[in-house]
């Protein structure tokens, strides 16, 4: 499973409330490149993709590629708001090293 924090969860559904554009979900995933070898991303969505695997987390949906699934799989994304840092965390079990930003990571 791939999951949102409470915190996370609020967060999205309050940009989400304040976005100009149709929005139904989060997508959430991975590509390549970071200096550890995958980045996360987070956009938003207005409709799953053909393939995607459909979650809800704390009231949001979030869609997932079948390729980002499997990296993905046992992650919690936190939304942290504090004087270090603000935005975004993900919490990846899969990871085996990450960068020092938090934003790339190698399995």
């Amino acid at each position: 499973m791939i999951g949102l924090s409470e915190n996370a969860a609020q967060k999205v559904l309050e940009l989400i409330d304040n976005r100009p554009n149709p929005t139904t979900g989060l997508r959430v995933g991975v590509r390549g490149g970071g200096c550890s070898g995958f980045t996360y991303f987070l956009e938003f969505a207005e409709a799953p993709n053909k393939g995607d695997r459909e979650l809800e987390s704390h009231g949001v949906p979030l869609f997932v590629d079948p390729k980002s699934y499997l990296y993905l799989m046992g992650t919690e994304v936190d939304y942290v708001d504090n004087l270090g840092q603000s935005g975004f965390k993900f919490t990846n079990p899969n990871a085996r090293r990450t960068c020092g930003c938090g934003e790339s990571f190698s399995v």
